[in-house]
């Protein structure tokens, strides 16, 4: 909770005002029943109407100030509050581009918006509700019971004596409250996580044929959410009845002690009529309070699901700033490179070299390690052991940014964003014209599709270009990667979905270009024209070399290379 709260010591001028105004608030909330009594006892009952004509222009005059103060109060809470979500969006945005995947395990996607959307409206109605009422509420109560002593001792003594109660039954509530709507705001992350699922995997289950069990399930996370929500509020309207009742109790209390004292001499009418008043306000406060401990109890619980996504460690190569920043030409070496992930040895003492505009040919079956390898050259992963030299420089020396802005990655789960054709090739270099545009759609082969639309480069695409092929989307990633002319550019079982003709045309294209070209496939004739081939088998490299050189020497690729002919025939 408290690092959540220091995002409002940037705007710390407007919740000094939000404050001031709300302590002027209070200071009339707390004058009005003292003039009340001044009115009752000096002017009323004494007929002195000058007296009521004065002091009844001050209470209105109170009036017109509070009603002022509040509303200038709610224009700086609000600019406090949304300042706040704003900052805190900000954060959460930028800390989830420093994960990795081991992150991802640990915060689902759908947590994450979650916790970015849902989460972050918590904490600003909350900032809102405590620079608007939240701090008066308690105030007013302890300074009405500290007036009511200066009004009548036995009377207040009353009070004294019976609101703790009260306010003790409400902080239980609170507390519970808190663990109530923290598990309201998980069961909401199971809700997205299903909805995301069924949207974006909608095909699959019309084509399966499984809408029945999606409903199914989809009614179960939801009737949990819904359950959970009754316990919490079922609780939030639980408070407000007890202390209602509490109050009204303690206000007979006091007007049948404060008629026996009036018809003593020991009280006079104005005096019961302030006391009531105080405790007919605390308890207006105590109502203010159900919705305050609701208010509080889902900002506190958003509050720590926030604090855990912010504190979460991610790795410190990914703040590196003050690394070297040459200008690569592509040449590789990995030395006796190990990666450990999720407590399991993914890759284990692989070396090789890899020479400035080679074609480099990754193969080898699933669960081998070919992505890993990969995503150790920009850093996406840190190797555990071993060195990875690029153009003779330890990797580990590079400035992260600087060394990315030279590598493009495609990778298998193609993703293409919301937006235009011209813009999604674009997102691969930030400033690229129409014209290094279209030449990249060209190398990716894929620019006669595209010329033949009616919209052209300016045709929009639908959600994760829902609209277009699985080949159609691989050469549009393509084209994304080679509009930036990287100098290594990584091909991770990115031509799976095209076919022998329009992929041969792809990789002479990919091999004209000027950079070191890293390629994952599972057919063997997707890599045979390759400078090299690197063979992995359960994260280890057991054999290198050219396609001719391996079917003489690996008995393994061997085999692999005549059962995909097998295949073929």
């Amino acid at each position: 909770m408290q690092k959540v709260f220091s995002y409002a010591s940037t705007y710390k001028r407007s919740a000094i005002i939000a404050i001031f105004l709300m302590l002027i608030e209070l200071v009339v909330e707390l004058v009005q029943p003292l003039v009340m009594a001044k009115i009752i006892d000096e002017g009323i009952l004494q007929e002195n109407y000058t007296v009521v004509s004065i002091w009844g222009g001050l209470l209105v005059g109170f009036s017109l100030l509070a009603f002022a103060a509040g509303v200038i109060n709610s224009f700086f809470a609000a600019r406090v509050s949304q300042g706040v979500g704003y900052d805190i969006r900000r954060d959460i945005f930028k800390k989830v581009q420093e994960f990795t995947t081991t992150n991802f395990q640990v915060h689902s996607t759908p947590g994450l918006v979650t916790r970015m959307t849902s989460d972050v409206l918590q904490i600003q109605n909350l900032v809102h509700v405590m620079m608007r009422i939240a701090l008066r509420a308690p105030l007013f109560i302890i300074f009405a019971l500290v007036m009511a002593f200066t009004i009548h001792f036995e009377l207040a003594l009353i009070l004294v004596v019976t609101v703790p109660l009260l306010g003790a039954f409400l902080f239980w509530v609170l507390t519970k409250g808190v663990k109530l709507f923290r598990l309201v705001q998980n069961k909401l992350d199971s809700v997205n996580t299903v909805i995301r699922e069924n949207l974006t995997g909608i095909r699959l289950i019309k084509g399966f044929n499984r809408g029945e069990y999606e409903e199914d399930r989809f009614h179960k996370v939801n009737h949990s959410l819904m359950g959970e929500n009754k316990r919490a509020l079922w609780l939030m309207e639980l408070a407000m009845p007890v202390v209602m009742l509490g109050m009204n109790i303690i206000i007979l209390i006091v007007l049948w002690v404060g008629a026996t004292q009036l018809n003593f001499g020991n009280a006079q009418a104005g005096e019961i009529v302030a006391i009531i008043n105080y405790a007919t306000r605390i308890m207006f406060t105590f109502s203010v309070f159900s919705f305050l401990i609701m208010v509080f109890s889902r900002g506190s619980a958003s509050a720590n699901r926030i604090t855990e996504v912010l504190d979460e460690e991610t790795p410190d190569f990914l703040h590196v700033i003050n690394g070297v920043k040459p200008e690569l030409k592509g040449h590789i070496h990995f030395q006796n490179v190990s990666f450990s992930r999720d407590g399991r040895e993914t890759l284990e003492d692989i070396s090789f070299q890899a020479r400035a505009g080679e074609t480099i040919g990754i193969l080898g079956e699933t669960g081998s390690g070919k992505t890993s390898l990969l995503q150790l050259i920009p850093r996406l992963f840190d190797k555990s052991s071993g060195q990875i030299f690029l153009d003779n420089i330890d990797i580990s020396e590079f400035d992260v940014k600087h060394l990315r802005r030279q590598i493009s990655l495609v990778p298998q789960e193609i993703h293409l964003f919301s937006g235009s054709i011209a813009e999604n090739i674009a997102w691969g270099k930030e400033d690229a014209t129409m014209r290094e545009i279209t030449e990249a759609a060209k190398q990716a082969q894929i620019h006669s599709f595209v010329a033949q639309l009616p919209n052209g480069y300016d045709t929009r695409l639908g959600q994760k270009g829902i609209t277009f092929s699985g080949g159609q989307k691989q050469r549009l990633s393509i084209a994304r990667a080679l509009v930036r002319n990287p100098k290594i550019l990584i091909l991770d079982d990115s031509t799976s979905a095209l076919d022998a003709h329009t992929e041969a045309r792809l990789m002479h294209s990919v091999n004209q270009q000027d950079c070191t070209v890293l390629m994952v496939a599972q057919k063997i004739s997707s890599l045979k024209a390759a400078d090299k081939i690197l063979l992995l088998h359960d994260g280890k490299l057991i054999a290198e070399g050219s396609h001719s050189t391996l079917l003489h020497e690996s008995p393994y690729y061997e085999q692999v290379y005549q059962s995909q002919q097998e295949e073929v025939m």
